[in-house]
């Protein structure tokens, strides 16, 4: 009997050894929950019984002396006071993996295309930390087949680059020419807080078929909680460290990192933050670089992540606190005009106020040098045009503005660009040099 029992329980897989702790559920507010009867550490994970047997999968947000502070990742799950709460680490885990590739899924990575499972993936934390000294130095371009990215603010192999607008100036319609021009070994989206009829718009105009085998979408609405938008960023960066682990040249768009921002504000008041600058808390802006710093080269592996994240100023001010923040720690920062939007010039970059700080890494002398005449005579011609304009310059009195004047028409019509159209790297660099020449 006793041989008969060893030979059944040997093919019995044990995965723990240690004992489960278990808790229940306090009180509900401000879209959180109190768990007591647990102790749980600051970012672990947690499943809470819910109705039909189900476990529902929570995040630890904070603790008092009495009981710790759980925001669940299914926002819809009829949870009640005196529900069953466990230890799991394996929450505070991301399914990663090549079969996501082609695939639009949620933050919690369930698929939303209704193309049936994804199939085996293994897991790897949701955040990490990763070694500066690791970090590879931008040295290669990367071709977009957007003209005016392409000449006057190039983007290297693993930069991160923030694309900065007031609403409705055409970030989404830019990111969607970069990804069709792009060259990538893979592409990964995240669409944060966006309508949801923009999120099937997106998949289904922006992804061309021929990209949407190496193209994943990680997608949270605007109705989504607010820690499921922090989930669907976390999500995409942790897939695009997975490929840049692997070797490969990664893409990553997060669109945008200012809903991503309003998000952790909501968490961060609910959990008694103080307020400061527009009401936003210490972390809402803390978690900014903790999230672009991820991004960048691997000189272990020889992968990369060039990242885009895009940035929605509010009321087009330019100082906004997430504005400013993403400024001051990404690779470069690409301003949208809403002036020359609605002047019909699509993609409609500021190039005054536009740079690539990794630009002169990457191109040539005389590609520069034209890049930088072409920059030149666009910020002299805007600056004194109020006095043009007012009858009170006389065309001769300067021979570099005069230049500037009329090179002017002719760096717009460079600037325009159809959404369908990529323009090959060569024809770009003739035409700069063309421009600059002028």
């Amino acid at each position: 009997m006793i041989e008969r029992a060893a030979a059944a329980l040997s093919g019995v897989l044990i995965a723990r050894t240690y004992p489960l702790r278990f808790g229940h559920v306090m009180s509900c507010a401000n879209g959180g929950l109190r768990a007591g009867g647990i102790i749980l550490p600051l970012g672990g994970g947690a499943r809470i019984a819910g109705p039909a047997g189900s476990w529902v999968p929570a995040l630890v947000s904070g603790f008092d002396a009495n009981s710790v502070h759980l925001l669940p990742l299914d926002g819809a799950a009829a949870l009640t006071v005196g529900a069953q709460v466990v230890a799991d680490d394996s929450v505070n885990h991301i399914a990663v993996g090549g079969n996501v590739l082609g695939r639009v899924i949620d933050a919690n990575g369930v698929p939303l295309d209704g193309l049936g499972p994804i199939g085996v993936l293994k897991t790897q934390p949701a955040r990490t930390v990763g070694n500066p000294m690791d970090k590879a130095r931008i040295k290669t371009a990367m071709s977009t087949g957007v003209r005016a990215v392409d000449a006057l603010f190039t983007l290297g192999v693993g930069q991160r680059m923030a694309i900065v607008a007031g609403s409705g100036v055409g970030k989404s319609t830019l990111l969607a020419q970069i990804m069709r021009g792009v060259a990538a070994d893979v592409v990964v989206v995240a669409l944060v807080g966006e309508r949801a009829r923009e999120i099937a718009d997106f998949d289904e105009s922006h992804v061309s078929p021929a990209a949407r085998a190496y193209t994943v979408v990680v997608a949270a609405a605007a109705d989504a909680p607010a820690v499921l938008r922090l989930r669907a960023v976390e999500r995409a960066t942790a897939i695009a460290e997975y490929f840049r682990d692997a070797g490969l040249s990664v893409l990553l768009i997060v669109d945008s990192l200012t809903r991503l921002a309003h998000a952790q504000r909501q968490i961060g008041l609910a959990m008694g933050e103080a307020p400061t600058v527009k009401g936003y808390p210490p972390s809402a802006l803390a978690l900014i670089p903790a999230l672009i710093e991820r991004a960048g080269g691997d000189r272990r592996t020889g992968g990369s992540i060039t990242a885009l994240y895009t940035i929605l100023a509010d009321g087009d001010d330019m100082d906004d606190p997430v504005v400013d923040t993403a400024r001051s720690i990404t690779d470069g920062h690409i301003v949208l005009s809403r002036t020359l939007a609605e002047a019909g010039v699509f993609p409609a970059i500021d190039i005054a106020r536009s740079l690539s700080r990794t630009m002169t890494d990457v191109v040539t002398l005389e590609h520069n040098a034209a890049a930088q005449r072409v920059r030149g005579d666009w910020a002299l011609a805007a600056e004194n045009r109020d006095l043009v304009l007012m009858g009170a310059y006389r065309a001769g009195a300067d021979p570099m503005l005069d230049r500037a004047l009329a090179n002017r028409p002719a760096i717009i019509e460079f600037l325009k660009q159809g959404t369908d159209q990529v323009c090959p790297q060569h024809e770009t660099l003739e035409m700069l040099h063309n421009l600059g020449a002028a």
